[in-house]
């Protein structure tokens, strides 16, 4: 079977990279962007870097930003309705993940109409045409957003995140700038950063990876490691290597899928509405030691691009031991907590569970498990 591939068509990496989004918007012909960003961004002043660039040389927009974290079907069907009466021929897309799942989404939508009813796009929808063009401006290092084909919704009424996967939705352009992240604050840095190294072990352990996907993880692996304890920082060299680092990651996983550290963080979301990038943080080291037996010598590699030492000259036992001990260790450096107690009700558990068994990632972890097996994580992380 042929493994594919898919990709942005172009991306722009370093500073000043959003200086080149109104020259890609001329050479493609655009006209009037729908710009998605969510309101913290657009009140502190990270969207309007963006909006001076288009206004600055007479570029129309419109601004939509009724976007949440974790964000809803009805945050994507208010944005298909104003896109609709904007007048607009592409989107841009300022933000995480919420911002950029929220813009494909519309722009799946508005192509493929017979799927406004957002749910019906769950999985592996059959749509027929690409989305609307998105450029993708991430403001956060660690969802890949920007160059993945996927993008999660959240069903209010089931507490259910939807994932959606689907190779129509990938931005055309992403422009990926770390000073367009230097504004966020220590312990969103700790968390996205995280779940970029989340993507890159998931990405490389599971069930469909191959190659070419463990080259992109590991020297996603490599890059986090080295720069996110300076990222949390500050500094611009940590700032710059960790955009790059996680949208290297974003390359592998989403053409290869994840496993159930990603599943088990979804509910959590749905649920609590809890940061998606805290609880994968929170959650991988526990799952990272659960997978283990089924990873073959994958976590001597881990541990190596982490920056152990001795890997070769120790046992099964003892580099996998040392990749899960050195992914605690960089959590804990940076301020991750170490359990789920201040999340999780123990009512809550079995459906959580369920859940969990029932996303969409949860195929691709690299060892079968069970809602017992999951419902037993999740009791060992309260």
């Amino acid at each position: 079977m042929a493994n594919r591939f898919v990709l942005n068509e172009t991306s722009y990496h370093g500073a000043g990279a959003v200086k080149e989004i109104v020259p890609e918007a001329k050479g493609r012909g655009f006209h009037k962007a729908f710009v998605c960003s969510d309101p913290d961004l657009v009140k502190f002043g990270v969207t309007k870097k963006v909006l001076e660039l288009l206004e600055n040389d007479g570029m129309a927009y419109e601004l939509y930003s009724e976007i949440k974290p974790n964000p809803t079907v009805e945050n994507v069907q208010a944005g298909v309705a104003a896109y609709k009466k904007s007048g607009a021929d592409y989107l841009i897309a300022i933000g995480g993940g919420s911002s950029m799942d929220t813009a494909k989404a519309i722009g799946i939508i508005i192509n493929n109409p017979e799927f406004e009813d957002v749910v019906s796009l769950e999985g592996v929808a059959p749509t027929k045409n690409k989305s609307v063009p998105i450029f993708a401006v991430p403001t956060t290092a660690g969802t890949a957003a920007e160059v993945t084909i996927n993008y999660v919704i959240t069903d209010v009424s089931k507490n259910r995140k939807m994932v959606c996967v689907d190779p129509k939705d990938i931005p055309v352009v992403a422009f990926v700038d770390p000073e367009m992240m230097a504004t966020m604050p220590k312990g969103l840095t700790a968390a996205t950063g995280m779940d970029a190294l989340t993507h890159a072990i998931e990405g490389y352990i599971t069930a469909g990876a191959w190659e070419l996907s463990d080259m992109f993880h590991l020297k996603a692996i490599e890059i986090i490691s080295r720069s996110l304890r300076g990222a949390v920082d500050n500094t611009p060299e940590g700032r710059a290597d960790m955009a790059l680092g996680q949208y290297v990651a974003g390359m592998g996983f989403s053409n290869v899928g994840l496993g159930i550290v990603h599943s088990m963080a979804h509910p959590l979301g749905a649920l609590y509405d809890t940061s998606h990038s805290v609880a994968n943080a929170i959650i991988l080291p526990t799952v990272m030691a659960y997978n283990a037996e089924a990873t073959g010598e994958k976590y001597r590699e881990i541990a190596r691009a982490m920056g152990v030492q001795g890997v070769d000259s120790m046992s099964q036992e003892e580099y996998r031991r040392a990749a899960v001990d050195a992914v605690k260790k960089l959590s804990q450096d940076v301020g991750i907590p170490a359990d789920l107690k201040e999340i999780v009700k123990r009512e809550d558990i079995p459906f959580l569970a369920q859940s969990a068994y029932d996303d969409a990632c949860r195929p691709g972890n690299p060892k079968e498990t069970s809602v017992e097996e999951i419902t037993k994580l999740y009791e060992s992380l309260i």
